[in-house]
């Protein structure tokens, strides 16, 4: 994809999606960096399911602290490796409480620090609570990126890097949202949707097959 291409996937994309959100529920900070740490290897779908349970009763580090490990994990035992995500969850509360007045840290540095959050969950919290122009990529946006040929990349850090680089300035903030979205829901894995996408004309793969159909 060259820049115009870009810029208008982009346009879009932005055009049928204004402002895009996250499907993961959250009513605080606290609240998504929890939520993004209990998601990995899980669906927001099921993720909900068990936060709505969780914060119910404890949506602060104190107050999930309080549960100790038995009441947190029979709050998330739906998820996948709910065991060990139990344990981050109880460690990063004790750090947010010791080290950061209970408060989610707004620095990468500081929040790569905390047990279970990687730099996709760094660059979640930080896109979606502070507005930072941070692209989280997971294995949707690995994929997009990579099959449209937007910013092609062998480890998802490159891919990331490749679409700071090459997305608009004007487009960053909510850039990784729409692409978790078209990833999700459009350019799927096993059977993209080429027929019903919008920028299938701006798309690498998408004009690969109208040569091979022509």
């Amino acid at each position: 994809m060259n820049a115009a291409q870009i810029d208008r996937f982009f346009a879009i994309l932005q055009a049928a999606n204004p402002a895009p959100q996250t499907e993961l529920e959250y009513a605080s900070v606290f609240e998504l960096l929890t939520a993004v740490l209990l998601s990995a290897q899980a669906t927001d779908v099921g993720v909900n399911k068990a936060t709505r349970r969780l914060f119910a009763v404890a949506n602060t580090p104190a107050q999930v602290l309080a549960l100790g490990t038995d009441g947190l994990e029979s709050h998330i035992k739906t998820i996948g490796l709910y065991r060990s995500k139990a344990k981050h969850l109880l460690q990063t509360c004790q750090i947010l409480i010791d080290q950061h007045g209970g408060e989610v840290p707004r620095s990468r540095e500081a929040l790569e620090a905390l047990p279970g959050v990687g730099r996709k969950t760094a660059n979640v919290v930080l896109n979606v609570a502070f507005g930072e122009p941070t692209m989280a990529v997971d294995t949707h946006i690995f994929r997009v990126s990579n099959r449209t040929g937007l910013a092609a990349g062998k480890t998802p850090l490159a891919v990331e890097l490749g679409l700071l680089k090459r997305v608009p300035a004007a487009y960053l903030v909510d850039a990784h949202h729409w692409l978790i979205l078209h990833g999700r829901y459009v350019c799927q894995a096993r059977k993209p949707q080429c027929g019903a996408c919008a920028v299938v004309n701006e798309c690498d793969h998408g004009r690969q097959l109208k040569l091979r159909s022509a």
